[in-house]
């Protein structure tokens, strides 16, 4: 594809839709919407000048010759469905996360991606985040030394209202688990920043969201990665009344670093033998939906990604192996779930 012009269909036009829309228009075209409400699909549609479906096969198939890359934003239990719809018709596929809600689905997206020799990308967009870019380019560089160990704290506030709003939010068919919808960024970072998870136990409880959501709202997990650190994850949405922190603390034989804030956007704390990070570019901001905010706001720099791979033989900064790592990682840490 040498053209610079790349166009975009969306499938699922809720919340997340909206953004994602935006930053198609200011890096390619939105050529088609389609949710199996018409309505949503229609208002965005109107939006940006485009027509709107209610029909995936429909929309898949009537938009042959129009649309490059379909950008999948429906709920996580139909990630799986849609990206392989749209594979099979011939589409680049950019997928939210999380890639799906089964290790399996994962596999199949990916031999799906390589059967239609088309690019699939998954947005995993705070790995975009200054303080994190920096720390992913200091333990690669040896700055920290050997890795010994990791903590992850995902301390937020979902309540039942965010829960009622939403028609998928809360289903364990939908929705998958508090892994999947609000900490999967956080998840993957870990894999990114520190390696594969060999092992993990797991303990997890639904304190304040019974009938109100099919899983766990609190979670605490200790696990051992294949390079021998070691690590826990303490995570919960009943941070009272507002989100609290989003942070991860790394510690090495030569350094401790805590990136830190609500969304991993702030560098807390950095002591590094004979290095400092500095100069860092100032964080974008979280992901504001009214009543809650979501993880950062990065979707501008997954889209500049995406055409640069399209169309400048750029690296793909999220693939699908990728997402199914974290899809992998809280598998296990829900199969091993007391």
């Amino acid at each position: 594809m040498h053209t610079e012009l790349i166009r975009f269909g969306i499938i699922g036009c809720g919340r997340i839709a909206n953004r994602h829309a935006k930053h198609i228009a200011n890096n390619g075209q939105l050529a088609a919407t389609c949710d199996i409400d018409i309505e949503k699909a229609g208002n965005l549609a109107d939006e940006y000048g485009c027509k709107a479906w209610s029909d995936t096969e429909k929309f898949l198939t009537e938009n042959k010759g129009k649309m490059d890359v379909v950008s999948v934003c429906s709920p996580n239990g139909l990630h799986a469905d849609h990206t392989i719809a749209a594979l099979r018709h011939g589409y680049h596929v950019l997928c939210e996360k999380p890639m799906a809600i089964s290790v399996e689905d994962c596999g199949n997206m990916i031999n799906e991606a390589e059967r239609a020799n088309r690019r699939l990308f998954i947005v995993k967009q705070n790995r975009f985040n200054p303080p994190v870019e920096a720390l992913k380019k200091a333990i690669e560089e040896n700055r920290l030394g050997k890795i010994f160990n990791v903590q992850l704290s995902c301390f937020w506030n979902r309540n039942e209202n965010y829960y009622k709003e939403s028609n998928w939010k809360g289903s364990k068919e939908m929705d998958g688990g508090t892994l999947f919808t609000q900490f999967s960024h956080f998840i993957d970072l870990l894999y990114w920043l520190i390696g594969d998870v060999k092992s993990v136990r797991s303990f997890t409880r639904n304190f304040t969201h019974q009938n109100i959501i099919d899983f766990e709202d609190t979670g605490v997990v200790a696990m051992e990665f294949y390079n021998g650190a070691i690590g826990t994850i303490n995570y919960t949405v009943n941070s009272y009344q507002q989100n609290m922190e989003g942070s991860i603390t790394v510690f090495g034989e030569k350094g401790t670093v805590k990136i830190g804030g609500q969304y991993l956007n702030k560098l807390e704390y950095q002591n590094i033998k004979d290095f400092r990070i500095e100069n860092l570019a100032e964080s974008s901001q979280p992901n504001d939906y009214g009543n809650y905010q979501g993880s950062m706001s990065n979707h501008d720099k997954v889209y500049e990604n995406l055409v640069s791979v399209l169309t400048r033989q750029g690296v793909i900064a999220t693939n699908g192996f990728e997402g199914l790592k974290t899809v992998e990682i809280i598998d296990k840490i829900y199969s091993k779930a007391k």
